[in-house]
């Protein structure tokens, strides 16, 4: 009987042994896919005029506010939101854009940009309702910004320097182009990889 319990209790021991082990590796891993999941903002394309450089200036007809200027010195920071009738994640994001041109009109004009049929565009801009930001059609804009997927933004400063820009599937990516505008740093891809500054040196 004795040895029976000193045999159960050793296979206690061992059992909590390999427990806490386990413990200890499954935190580490935890911790390495926390290192690794950094959270993700814009998608910054490195195609096209560079973050901190002057901004291409066009002056464009928008199919429904007259002449729009982009780039160049401005009363506000100007997003150019880049989009297409075809694109549903571009039209999952437009109450976003809407949103976004409430919440934060006081700094910011918000352009739409596309290209193709302008009948179709305007069909478009009719049922998703768009008819209170001006919406261009130009590839000449595209293809200066080497625009080569979609939704894709363009944060300019006042200014007419180029703050932010990347591939948008969300609000908190849209988010990321404002932290970037008000941070100088270009992305949350490019907060993650500087050094701490609490680091030792």
């Amino acid at each position: 009987m004795t040895t029976l319990i000193l045999f159960m209790l050793a296979l206690l021991t061992v059992l909590v042994a390999v427990l806490i082990v386990a413990f200890f590796a499954l935190s580490r891993q935890v911790g390495v896919l926390f290192e690794r999941i950094t959270p993700v903002g814009a998608m910054i394309n490195d195609n096209g005029p560079a973050i901190g450089d002057a901004s291409p200036q066009f002056t464009l007809q928008s199919l429904n506010h007259g002449p729009v200027a982009i780039g160049g010195v401005q009363p506000k920071s100007t997003l150019v939101f880049f989009l297409s009738p075809t694109c549903p994640i571009c039209k999952t994001l437009l109450p976003v854009v809407k949103n976004l041109r409430r919440a934060e009109g006081a700094w910011l004009n918000i352009i739409l940009a596309s290209d193709g049929d302008s009948e179709k565009q305007r069909a478009f801009i009719q049922q998703q309702q768009l008819g209170d930001i001006p919406y261009v059609l130009s590839q000449e804009l595209g293809m200066a910004w080497r625009v080569a997927k979609l939704p894709f933004s363009v944060l300019i400063s006042p200014q007419g320097i180029i703050t932010a820009k990347g591939l948008i599937n969300s609000r908190e990516q849209f988010e990321s182009l404002f932290n970037a505008h008000e941070s100088g740093i270009e992305s949350i891809q490019a907060y993650s990889r500087k050094p701490s500054l609490t680091a030792n040196p």
